[in-house]
């Protein structure tokens, strides 16, 4: 019973996307046709051959975030999270909301189907269900927040290298500015997300803003210690006229010893982190190894001999 309701849960969803995605992209630009005369006509087919199924599910995933009421408090924080994911388009905020509504209705109607099959109390029912549609809403939180953690631990690990670039271009005579382009498109291809940051920041330069606010924004956009720090030393360099170049490169050491340190600190915890693994698993398995064979010859000899003295 359960694969047959799963299936037709699956085709049901299948069937609607299918009808909304074709009334979107038939049904309605063909009525507009009719009305004004078929002048669109060749820009409607452009558009409706060029549509992919990918773009299907994000218009109906954007669709329903559109209708869910949010306060500015909550988009601040929602947008400022997908930013520092690197989700900077604007519609990430109507998709993620989206996601959370749908796969949440999903998670609701896959604890309604399997709830009889997981337990026969009936308060643990209601549990399951609640706890089923509470995942839903929370997982994609959950994803957004370990994106954001693995965006910052490459930022993270990046930087060192991209100081050392930025020491060499500023001793060799180029400005701020222009020593941050061309890391931006040195390590374009070995750190991605760092070259892209720093790209961005050189767009916004260009656009208009002052260095301070666009390497403000940068580490807004972050979310970063590291980066935090090396704002705050750019930005304090630049204001009190002192040597960028020292600067960059004395951070830059600073970055690499407390590496170090952080690597050490680690290896320190190995001997204490391993000892409950040894303990469950290994211990168990040499004493059986060890000892295994003489407790089976004891018990093969000694109790055989004790029941004979019995006798």
């Amino acid at each position: 019973m359960m694969p047959l309701m799963l299936a037709g849960f699956l085709f049901i969803l299948l069937m609607t996307v299918i009808s909304v995605y074709g009334y979107r992209a038939y049904v309605r630009p063909s009525r507009i046709y009719d009305r004004v005369g078929g002048m669109a006509d060749l820009t409607v087919q452009s558009e409706t051959q060029s549509v992919k199924p990918r773009d299907v599910v994000v218009r109906v995933f954007e669709q329903v975030g559109e209708q869910i009421p949010l306060s500015p408090a909550d988009q601040t924080v929602t947008r400022r999270d997908l930013v520092m994911a690197g989700y900077r388009s604007e519609g990430a905020i109507r998709m993620f909301y989206g996601v959370k509504v749908i796969f949440c209705v999903l998670m609701f109607i896959f604890g309604l189907m399997s709830k009889n099959m997981i337990t026969v109390n009936p308060v643990l029912r209601i549990v399951y269900l609640v706890a089923a549609t509470g995942l839903g809403y929370y997982a994609p939180v959950i994803y957004l927040e370990s994106l954001v953690k693995k965006r910052q631990a490459k930022l993270r690990l990046s930087l060192p290298d991209a100081l050392d670039m930025m020491v060499v271009s500023v001793e060799a005579g180029l400005g701020l500015d222009q020593a941050l382009q061309y890391v931006s498109r040195e390590i374009e291809e070995t750190h991605p997300e760092l070259g892209d940051e720093f790209s961005l920041v050189g767009l916004e330069m260009r656009a208009g803003k002052r260095r301070g606010e666009a390497l403000k924004n940068l580490a807004d956009r972050t979310g970063e210690a590291e980066l935090r720090k090396l704002v705050a030393i750019l930005i304090q360099t630049d204001r009190f006229g002192t040597s960028m170049g020292e600067s960059l490169r004395t951070h830059s050491d600073f970055m690499r010893l407390r590496r170090k340190q952080e690597a050490e600190e680690r290896a320190a915890k190995v001997g204490v982190k391993l000892v409950f693994p040894i303990f469950l698993f290994i211990l168990p398995s040499m004493m059986i190894v060890a000892a295994g064979p003489a407790m089976l010859k004891v018990f093969q000899d000694l109790f055989p001999m004790m029941q004979s003295f019995g006798k």
